[in-house]
């Protein structure tokens, strides 16, 4: 592990300003990676018109970011423990070993956000409607958050997929702290969509990924301490 740190610390130097420059490379390489994953879902939303009608298409065409950000959050914590100038595999690596288990849960949870959202725009039309609107964004908003758990569970640990939904469901509560930083994130993403544009939240997706990078280490470390035998030999 020294080793590696020297040829690494000698590869991008020992200044501040080579370590700056290497950082700004690193998220610059995220940053595209991320875009050419997103790509579908980005093509989507800018030929969607901005309608309630749409939002389960939308929501439909949110599939592709789950494995990218499971690839992001899996390549920004490769980056810090191996600092190097190829920051890209890390990124490939991550994308073409969880491509599949990550589909196994985005792709469930996509399809019951869609028809939560189907439901939520038709309920004007239904008797008592009204009180069932707060019900369906309650269940809404764990879905999501309970996909910000996975992401972070997927990108980190090589659990069966039932075992990590188990998992993710148990973290909510006890790591609300997370769960309302996933919940913050969206907020911050949709006001960036409101106050700018689209193409702007496109370029922060590096942020995102290195933000619930950070978010999720306390998360991780009970995760590894209770459910890893690395954790149970502690």
């Amino acid at each position: 592990m020294t080793e590696t740190k020297n040829d690494a610390a000698t590869e991008i130097g020992r200044g501040p300003l080579s370590r700056g420059a290497a950082v700004i490379y690193r998220m610059l390489v995220l940053e595209a990676q991320l875009l050419l994953a997103m790509l579908p879902t980005a093509l989507v939303v800018v030929l969607l018109d901005r309608d309630a009608s749409n939002l389960p298409l939308f929501l439909l065409a949110l599939i592709p970011v789950a494995p990218a950000l499971v690839a992001g959050v899996a390549a920004v914590r490769a980056a810090a423990a191996s600092p190097d100038l190829a920051p890209a595999r890390h990124f490939l690596r991550a994308y073409r070993r969880d491509l599949v288990p990550t589909l196994r849960w985005a792709v469930p949870a996509a399809v019951a956000l869609a028809v939560l959202s189907f439901n939520l725009t038709h309920l004007g039309g239904v008797d008592g409607g009204a009180a069932l609107r707060p019900v369906m964004l309650l269940v809404a908003a764990t879905i999501v958050v309970w996909c910000g758990h996975m992401v972070v569970l997927t990108a980190v640990f090589r659990f069966r997929t039932r075992d990590s939904a188990r998992i993710a469901l148990v973290q909510l509560l006890p790591r609300w702290r997370f769960s309302v930083g996933i919940l913050a994130l969206l907020v911050v993403g949709a006001f960036v969509v409101l106050a700018a544009s689209e193409l702007v939240l496109l370029l922060l997706l590096w942020a995102f990924a290195v933000l619930l990078t950070l978010m999720a280490r306390p998360v991780i470390d009970e995760v590894t301490h209770r459910f890893t035998r690395e954790g149970a030999s502690d």
